[in-house]
């Protein structure tokens, strides 16, 4: 069985995350190869598709998620997920059921809703969003008028994990804002028109944007349990290890770079999926990134790729004169190349989230000093 160490890991998943070099895919071909993208907050994830698409601006994004071709819903691990609208209705069976766990063993949630008619709540919760959006707060009071002995944010909940919804625009597009509001998929995109895809499907795809991967990962990614027998049933896949000797599959024609190809510095933005969608994260997270604390922090963190491995953390602070990109490496300073590259990289960065600042000004603080 071929080893494959954490720099050739490493190498294989930016390659096929569109970070060692920009990709010219558009928007939603982008989204779609990645699955979907993390976009739990309004706009940060606007970033992420910035740092791995060419001359990206954030009408490319914000434009398809106003005319519906891209949608945010709860997907992948039970958290918002940019994905097209196809994708919205391919993924969504197959992830029902991290969606149901969420739902029942939810400490808030859980009790209120157990021995519910779960049928009639969700013909509820549908007939009432689909003439228009509701808030959270406006949906729960319609329910509480028909189920009057349950807790109101308990029943919203309910919908959110048992209805297909999505939030609707303005929320989410870029330099606006809006309450979050949903409506149904079905209401917002039409009634499903896609073909289903099966598990396999699925984790071919997720392969192709984070492999080569284990089983744990491929889990951990999608929220989904007992996939062993899925991935045993897929023999085509090729079986590597890694240093370790964890198994891992792949596709038999996926890109496995070679280890030493350079890596460009990348800025992502909080929820990046590359930071969140394995098992085991050593292929992109050092030693020195586990030691900030950076589980029980919020806001949560933007993170500095270096070489294609967590190097720092950054931060845009404003003012009515000035944007100012602040970024802290860990334990140590940057090599002056790579601040060279940092730097060069951050301007971009900085006049693509904030263009219309008469100030500009790109800091390299000083480095971590925890553990």
């Amino acid at each position: 069985m071929r080893t494959l160490g954490r720099r050739a890991l490493n190498r294989a998943t930016l390659e096929r995350q569109l970070l060692l070099r920009r990709s010219d895919l558009s928007v939603p071909q982008a989204v779609e190869h990645l699955v979907g993208v993390q976009a739990q907050t309004p706009h940060s994830w606007y970033v992420g598709l910035w740092s791995r698409l060419s001359g990206f601006t954030p009408d490319q994004a914000a434009d398809p998620l106003a005319e519906r071709q891209l949608v945010r819903m709860a997907l992948m691990r039970s958290t918002i997920h940019l994905v097209t609208a196809d994708d919205a209705r391919a993924l969504r069976p197959l992830i029902q059921p991290v969606l149901d766990r969420d739902l029942y063993r939810n400490h808030t949630h859980g009790k209120p809703v157990a021995g519910i008619d779960m049928a009639a709540l969700v013909a509820d919760g549908a007939e009432l969003l689909a003439p228009a959006a509701l808030t959270n707060k406006q949906l729960g009071e319609l329910l509480a008028e028909r189920w009057p002995d349950r807790a109101p944010a308990s029943l919203v909940y309910a919908i959110r994990n048992q209805v297909p919804l999505v939030q609707v625009p303005p929320r989410g597009i870029w330099g606006r804002s809006g309450p979050i509001a949903h409506t149904t998929a079905d209401a917002w995109i039409g009634p499903d028109r896609t073909s289903p895809i099966t598990l396999a499907r699925m984790i071919e795809r997720y392969l192709a944007a984070f492999g080569p991967a284990s089983v744990k990962d491929v889990q951990v990614w999608s929220g989904l349990t007992r996939l062993r027998e899925v991935i045993d049933g897929m023999p085509h896949l090729e079986v590597f290890q890694d240093d370790d000797g964890r198994e891992l599959f792949d596709l038999p024609d996926a890109p496995r770079p070679d280890p030493e190809v350079p890596a460009p510095p990348r800025f992502l933005y909080d929820f990046d999926n590359l930071l969140l969608s394995h098992d085991d994260r050593s292929r992109v997270i050092t030693e020195q990134h586990g030691r900030q604390g950076y589980r029980t922090q919020r806001p949560a963190p933007q993170i500095l790729l270096v070489d294609g491995f967590t190097a720092g953390d950054w931060t845009v602070a404003r003012d009515a004169d000035s944007a100012t990109l602040t970024v802290r490496p860990y334990d140590r300073p940057l090599s002056d190349s790579d601040t060279d590259a940092v730097a060069e990289e951050g301007s971009t960065l900085l006049a693509f989230t904030d263009p219309d600042a008469p100030t500009r000004t790109v800091v390299l603080g000083e480095p971590h000093r925890r553990g």
